[in-house]
């Protein structure tokens, strides 16, 4: 179960593109659903960017920020994104396939994300996990939201809409 969770957390992103052709496929967006969708969408990103903005990754177990509230909440923000890319394609056979997609290799991420935080930061991430560690407040940093790579996920988003509208538009 270990070597599954840890293929599908590799591979999520290869994944995604292949149920993006299916999302593609089965989307049905009009320009409400679409509105919606990019809200949605946006919202999920901003939660990347903010989480981003304070994370400094495999250096230490971060709790700034968003890490306040969740652990996750890069996991948290793809999430929502997901959503609102499931919402902009009113269908709801790519609701299903967005959260089969997303159970699946999010909590696998999530899994191995954990295994690898614990193994390399032990006793402080367990005591992260349990709400036991102390708060260290760090300042917001665009730089390094930027130096993590967010703006993959903002291109991503942006494609991703892009394509619903033109998916909308070749349906008419």
């Amino acid at each position: 179960m270990e070597a599954l969770a840890r293929a599908l957390a590799r591979r999520r992103v290869t994944l995604g593109f292949v149920f993006a052709i299916a999302v593609l496929y089965f989307a049905s967006p009009s320009r409400d659903s679409l509105v919606a969708g990019a809200a949605i969408g946006v919202l999920g990103e901003a939660i990347r960017i903010w989480a981003a903005g304070h994370l400094e990754k495999s250096r230490e177990v971060t709790t700034s920020g968003p890490y306040r509230f969740t652990r996750h909440p890069l996991y948290l923000g793809s999430s929502i994104m997901a959503l609102g890319i499931a919402v902009g394609c009113r269908s709801i056979l790519v609701v299903v396939l967005v959260f089969f997609y997303m159970a699946s290799t999010i909590g696998a991420a999530i899994r191995t994300e954990e295994a690898f935080l614990r193994e390399r930061f032990g006793d402080a991430y367990d005591a992260y996990a349990e709400a036991r560690a102390p708060h260290v407040e760090r300042r917001f940093s665009f730089e390094r939201a930027w130096r993590n790579k967010e703006y993959r996920a903002m291109i991503g988003l942006l494609v991703a809409l892009v394509l619903l509208v033109f998916r909308g538009w070749l349906a008419r």
